[in-house]
């Protein structure tokens, strides 16, 4: 193997190979940067050929691929998800040497990276996870990561944040349509604003389950401040921010992150219309 015949990886394939050794779903161990980088390659090459190489290349992630796993790297710094140095011993406080920070590992408990490379990758993954998924609010999306490969991150940020709105609009509906429950939530359905109608939501599902009047069951409890309200009000920030001439722009990365975080949100959001 040489220099020649490497693959070229995306930022998003180095990124989840990355993050897939941090999480330690691999077996393998890296503290070092030139550890992971290797790694990274192994990994790479074990999900393209089924195997992992059987010697040392020393060449594994070279060229643009180094290039770009530097990118990578940094970026987990920045985002805190790793941080400078293996221990508190002389010669091991910084870099190249480096650990999962607390902040980090709490991340990678919780967080599902789905890895896609164009519409039909993604739609693939979003339709295992919400089977029901409505084709309007899929429209949507499909239309966020054609944006997204596009490089047009603030449209892609906007159909996004529509699919979102459109996501609990249909959970509203389907509560609406209860006579159970939709006493219960009338303050939400008769907000005009979408975050006062998810406010009101968010606050009367609270006060009922601490009431006992309704009871969730566990799938649908855990995460569900993160899955639903965190999600939800992150997709939305950036969503007004890119509607908006604000002059903030959304990076490749974060777009790609809330892409990835809306399948969890809409999960748990069919979750809740299953229930109601």
């Amino acid at each position: 193997m040489n220099s020649f015949d490497q693959p070229k990886y995306t930022y998003e394939e180095i990124r989840n190979a990355a993050i897939d050794i941090l999480a330690e779903r691999t077996g393998i161990n890296a503290s070092h940067y030139e550890g992971l980088k290797h790694g990274v390659g192994e990994v790479l090459i074990y999900e393209k050929t089924g195997k992992y190489p059987d010697q040392y290349y020393d060449n594994l992630m070279s060229g643009r691929n180094g290039d770009i796993f530097l990118e990578v790297f940094w970026d987990l710094f920045r985002q805190g998800i790793i941080t400078l140095g293996l221990n508190d011993l002389k010669g091991n406080r910084e870099f190249p040497w480096f650990r999962v920070s607390t902040h980090g590992k709490r991340i990678l408990e919780n967080q599902a990276v789905y890895f896609y490379h164009d519409v039909s990758s993604y739609e693939a993954i979003i339709k295992q996870q919400v089977p029901s998924i409505d084709d309007v609010t899929l429209s949507y999306l499909k239309e966020a990561i054609q944006s997204f490969y596009s490089g047009c991150y603030l449209s892609s940020s906007v159909m996004l944040g529509v699919a979102s709105e459109h996501t609990f609009l249909k959970l509203l509906d389907k509560i609406e349509k209860n006579e159970t429950y939709k006493s219960k939530f009338k303050k939400a359905f008769d907000e005009r604003n979408i975050s006062k109608k998810f406010e009101a939501f968010k606050n009367r599902l609270k006060q009922e389950m601490g009431n006992n009047n309704i009871a969730l069951p566990d799938e649908i409890k855990e995460n569900l401040d993160t899955n639903l309200d965190g999600i939800m009000n992150t997709i939305r920030n950036f969503r007004n921010d890119s509607g908006h001439p604000s002059g903030n722009i959304i990076s490749r990365e974060q777009c790609y992150v809330n892409l990835n975080l809306f399948i969890p949100y809409c999960k748990k959001a069919y979750q809740l219309i299953d229930f109601f």
